[in-house]
């Protein structure tokens, strides 16, 4: 092996090797595939240095074991030897203070012509920041966001949603006629800093950065209202009182802590998805088949892992595959990282 494939908000290849059971690559390659650099000080990224205090678990022979490294910044990480696949999760003090601080995290994502989006350079207006996917039903529900978001635009919203998908093409074809941003996260890095476990789900940003509603289920059209049980009418009302009165249906007390954080496992359940979907762009299919069958055995009732899966699989995310998963998970209770899409007595 003279190169391998290291995930972080991308996927990057550069050189490097297996030895024995360890994925290594050069310390002078470990910069432009992480942004961090390797100094007597500890591992460097501008102005931040983190100590490094096992340096043997992170430095072989001259190079850099990736295992090491994400353990040396306190980072999970899931390492494919046959495949030459490393991927490393990203820093858990983002998704805490998303999740306990409500500091929204900074997100740039591609659109599907492959141009950068920086969800930040809204700050001054509202943001809806709306997670979908082509395996889910609610693909069909972006002319609602889009009426919304023409409904709303003078009064200072702006909605930009992101699909949880492999392919742009094969979410194109639900954006016709769409010209609010509709962002591609390949490597679900959405689920992980703000605990998504299932689509739709919308998170409420003020202009100041601030998280006002944590993810919760948000449908912009009744479409599939028969299926879901949940009428589109209630979220969409709260969302122009928000917007156009500034009132917020949950207060920031009750709002921090309200979403529970990821797992352990369910933080490897993404890490082994990314790497099996890394896997199959690469033609790899037996790889691609381990990790993503991996990754539904850590989190068997998380859509954005499971049924994200089915389609890369070969299996048909709206067949009787998944209405066997649907009904396990409501015998299980429906788990979910997120806010259910219901209101108080002040719903319209």
């Amino acid at each position: 092996m003279t190169s391998v494939t290291v995930i972080t908000d991308e996927a990057q290849q550069t050189e490097g090797w297996r030895l024995g059971d360890r994925l290594v690559v050069p310390a002078a390659s470990l910069e432009a595939v992480t942004g961090w650099v390797r100094k007597p000080e500890g591992l460097c990224r501008g102005d931040v240095c983190v100590p490094v205090r096992d340096a043997a678990a992170l430095e072989v022979e001259g190079s850099i074991d990736l295992a090491g490294f994400a353990a040396a910044l306190g980072r999970r990480s899931v390492i494919d030897l046959d495949a030459g696949i490393a991927a490393i999760s990203a820093d858990a003090s983002v998704r805490h203070a998303a999740l306990e601080g409500l500091v929204a995290p900074e997100v740039t994502l591609p659109d599907l012509d492959g141009r950068a989006f920086t969800v930040s350079s809204l700050r001054g207006f509202k943001v809806l920041l709306v997670a979908f996917s082509s395996w889910c039903g609610c693909r069909y529900d972006l002319p609602g966001w889009q009426a919304l978001a023409d409904e709303l635009a003078d009064d200072g919203l702006r909605i930009v949603t992101v699909a949880l998908d492999d392919d742009p093409e094969v979410v194109r074809p639900f954006t016709e006629g769409i010209s609010i941003p509709v962002l591609l996260d390949r490597q679900h890095l959405l689920s992980e800093v703000f605990a998504v476990s299932n689509v739709p789900t919308a998170v409420w940003i003020d202009e100041e950065g601030r998280i006002a509603r944590p993810n919760g289920l948000a449908f912009g059209t009744d479409t599939f209202a028969d299926f879901t049980g949940v009428d589109s009418a209630p979220t969409l009302a709260a969302i122009r009182r928000w917007v156009r009165q500034g009132e917020i249906p949950i207060d920031p007390l009750s709002a921090a802590g309200a979403v529970a954080d990821l797992s352990d496992d369910e933080l490897d359940a993404r890490l082994h998805f990314r790497v099996g979907a890394e896997a199959r762009r690469q033609g790899d299919e037996v790889a691609a088949e381990r990790n993503l069958r991996r990754a539904g055995e850590l989190a068997p009732f998380d859509f954005s892992v499971r049924r994200a899966a089915m389609p890369l699989l070969g299996e048909d995310p709206f067949g009787q595959d998944f209405l066997d998963l649907f009904a396990q998970w409501q015998d299980q209770g429906a788990p979910y990282h997120g806010l259910p899409a219901t209101w108080d007595a002040a719903d319209d």
